[in-house]
Formats: C-alpha cells, sequence, structure tokens
C-alpha cells in the first residue's frame, strides 16, 4: 500500500446477483491489495456515491478505481464531478477497465467455458453508449479479442447504439448454418447480461467478474496513480 486509500467505482445495477459480483470484485480486490475492505461507490441505481466516500475519509489521500469497461460518460462526467462535490483535494482516478488485453484473454476463457470452439462465430456484445469515445473503446475491445480468438468479432449493442445483437444473430442466421455465441463485454450480471440469452445465440458467455487476472489488473492500477499521488505531494 501506498497511503491512498483505494475505492471502487462501479456503475449500479438492480440484478442482486450483479451487486454481489462487484461485492467479489472489491474483496478479491483488498486481498490482493492487503487491506482489510476496499468500499465500492457507485455512479448510478446504487448509493454510495464516490462522493459521499470521499468526504468519509477526511482527505485522506484516494485513488478511484472505475470498474467501467469504456472511458464514456461515466469515467469523463461522472467521476469528476463527484471528486468536485466532496471537496476532497487529493484524489487520483485510474484509467477505466476496459479495453485492455487482460479483459480479451478472460473474455476468451469465458467463451471457451460457454461451449465455443475455434470455426464457431463470436458476436462481441456491449451495453452500448451515445460517447463516441467509449464506442471507439469498445471496438478496440473487440479487436483484441478477434486477434486472440483468430476470427472476427463484430460489435453489436445490447441497449445504445446498432447492430443490435439479436439483429446480428440473426443475420448470421440467415447467411450460414455454423454456430454462434456472444462474448459478454459487461462486468456482472444485470438486465443486460439476461437480454443475451434471449438473443437466440448457441451459447452466451459469462460476464467478465471477478476473475484473478482481472484482479490484479485493477491492483495494478492502483499501485501506479498511488505512486503518482504520493510523488504529486512530495
Amino acid at each position: 500500500m501506498h497511503g491512498a486509500a483505494p475505492v471502487l467505482v462501479a456503475h449500479g445495477t438492480r440484478s442482486v446477483r450483479g451487486v454481489e459480483m462487484i461485492g467479489e470484485l472489491a474483496v478479491a480486490l483488498a486481498a490482493e491489495l492487503g487491506v482489510e475492505r476496499v468500499p465500492t461507490a457507485f455512479v448510478d441505481v446504487l448509493g454510495p456515491a464516490p462522493s459521499d466516500l470521499l468526504r468519509e475519509l477526511n482527505n485522506v489521500p484516494a485513488v478511484l478505481i472505475p470498474a467501467f469497461l469504456a472511458s464514456g460518460y461515466h469515467v469523463y462526467q461522472d467521476v469528476p464531478r463527484e471528486i468536485a462535490d466532496s471537496g476532497h483535494d487529493a484524489v487520483a482516478v485510474t484509467p477505466a477497465l476496459g479495453p485492455d488485453p487482460v479483459l480479451a484473454r478472460v473474455m476468451r476463457s469465458r467463451l471457451r467455458d460457454a461451449g465455443w470452439r475455434p470455426g464457431d462465430a463470436v458476436v462481441f456484445a456491449a451495453a452500448g453508449s451515445s460517447d463516441a469515445r467509449a464506442r471507439h473503446d469498445v471496438r478496440r475491445a473487440a479487436a483484441m479479442l478477434g486477434d486472440l480468438l483468430d476470427t472476427p468479432a463484430p460489435v453489436a449493442y445490447i441497449a445504445t447504439g446498432t447492430p443490435r445483437v439479436a439483429d446480428v444473430i440473426a443475420e448470421h442466421r440467415n447467411s450460414s448454418t455454423g454456430r454462434v455465441f456472444i462474448a459478454s463485454y459487461l462486468l456482472a450480471h444485470g438486465l443486460f447480461h439476461q437480454r443475451l440469452h434471449e438473443s437466440g445465440a448457441d451459447g452466451v458467455a459469462e460476464p467478465i467478474g471477478a476473475h484473478p487476472a482481472v484482479v490484479r489488473l485493477l491492483a495494478s492500477r492502483y499501485h501506479t496513480a498511488a505512486r503518482e499521488l504520493v510523488s504529486a505531494a512530495a
């Protein structure tokens, strides 16, 4: 540890299992960092908000760790606003969790667990965003997965943007008799992941979740940000 308090920042979900998965990620990250706990803040749906947790720290240096798979509105707008609202003046923010080759490797593992085999088609399913920077991040993530699988992984969206996942699956059905699997570019279970199971694919990979490689990635991001925060204060 570097004397900076880690705070995990997640989107929030009404799914009980989704909240549990974020909790599992926070517990695993605490163990990786060697601390008693890593509190979790949410930018939507649930509380506490990041500003709430930052105020509780009483200006103890803090590192916010966004568990977002792309750098969209939440990273560029919500997180900075929450820091400003808190009045905390010693806060560092790590980059968004994705895109990253580590996530691509986890997604490949999840696909294999779902029954995907070389020769099967893959659809890269993301929640979607109106932010062009987030969509760019998603395309980069899909390219990373496609390179690993040595097969195209076209992007499709669950909620915001086109093409929609179900439409891409239907197009595949019309042009091929081969199997098609969905690579879920989601961190945790929730309504979006549930929709993937209703899209007509032969299999749906589990969300990325609290995979040990993801935990190590978050820990590495924390250490880098905390060192920079300490150096800046020296």
